[in-house]
């Protein structure tokens, strides 16, 4: 697998072979038992799409919760509780309807992806959302969650992919 789309094609081959349900619960109990994710008290999640990590489950914990929606080629961080109503977007992704908030007011923000790499970078669905988002951050820690069978030795990057700040798998957690 030499480039991006190969990569993408390959993982999304293997995801599918995966079970997500089973993966998902064993990377929000790594979640739940990192001390950046305790500290943290504004945490950015993802609505799933089919065969992705289901972070839904951590709403449970005594945080503030918020959701991504797409707004052009940005993301809006936007607030997000338990039984908010959300809207299908173009993209058919789940989003919520709330008013967004600074990206300063984010202490952590899991993000979602197809493949990583033990370099902490990573290949998602090549819209260049979470790099925008990534670029723009100060204090905020980005984190992808990802089963461990998508993490590569390394992947191919371009100037405009942007590093996050750890990794978290079924298997590990790598900062």
């Amino acid at each position: 697998m030499n480039n991006k789309l190969e990569i993408r094609q390959w993982a999304k081959k293997v995801r599918n072979s995966l079970d997500i349900k089973k993966i998902s619960e064993e990377i929000v109990s790594q979640i739940r038992e990192t001390e950046l994710y305790r500290h943290a008290k504004n945490v950015m999640i993802f609505y799933p799409l089919k065969n992705e990590i289901n972070l839904l489950p951590l709403i449970e914990d005594d945080k503030n919760f918020f959701l991504p929606r797409v707004n052009g080629s940005e993301l809006d961080i936007c607030p997000y509780k338990k039984g908010d109503l959300l809207h299908a977007s173009d993209l058919k992704i789940e989003e919520p309807i709330t008013a967004p908030v600074s990206l300063a007011e984010i202490d952590l923000v899991f993000t979602p992806a197809l493949a990583a790499d033990n370099n902490k970078n990573r290949i998602g669905y090549g819209k260049g959302f979470y790099d925008r988002l990534i670029s723009k951050k100060t204090k905020t820690v980005f984190i992808i969650t990802i089963p461990d069978e998508l993490v590569l030795e390394s992947i191919p990057t371009d100037s405009f992919d942007k590093t996050c700040d750890g990794i978290i798998t079924q298997k590990k957690s790598l900062f």
